[in-house]
């Protein structure tokens, strides 16, 4: 049960991810279009590579790098996360390794993570770009952080 958490959660975070992508690179044509509003100046689809991190730190290293990264660590939270005795906890974990993963595939096709979407927010531009595999990875953070320890018994 535990493992089948990680795995639907992870399964999940991967296939919307990998949709979301070929849908606008390929379906809505992003890639000739360079940018399609969606909901200006809300979100916009914006067409970027990345060949880093989050917001292109370390592109220089090389994608087999960050793909051995992303592959190392996945393995490593699935391991983790067979002690845990939450499930929304071993779905956070699902959602870093779907992400995670998604974000690898990328590297390994294309050379870089396509990211697309855009969003600003009160006449402020952000001229950054990000995926669905980066909303997983943001959420399965976040769901670790915020409910780390709730499973502890309290005094």
């Amino acid at each position: 049960m535990r493992a089948g958490v990680v795995l639907a959660a992870g399964s999940a975070a991967f296939l919307l991810d990998q949709a979301t992508k070929w849908w606008v690179l390929l379906g809505l044509d992003l890639r000739e279009r360079g940018v399609i509003d969606v909901a200006d100046p809300f979100l916009r689809f914006t067409m970027a590579w990345n060949t880093g991190a989050n917001f292109g730190l370390g592109a220089h290293v090389g994608r087999g790098v960050w793909i051995a990264a992303a592959v190392a660590i996945s393995v490593g939270l699935a391991i983790w996360s067979r002690r845990m005795p939450q499930v929304w906890r071993r779905a956070s974990v699902g959602l870093l390794i779907g992400g995670a993963l998604g974000n690898a595939l990328d590297r390994a096709v294309h050379g870089a993570v396509f990211d697309f979407l855009n969003m600003s927010c009160c006449g402020i531009r952000n001229p950054y770009a990000f995926n669905v595999a980066d909303v997983c990875i943001f959420v399965g953070a976040a769901g670790l952080i915020l409910l780390d320890g709730s499973d502890k018994q309290r005094a």
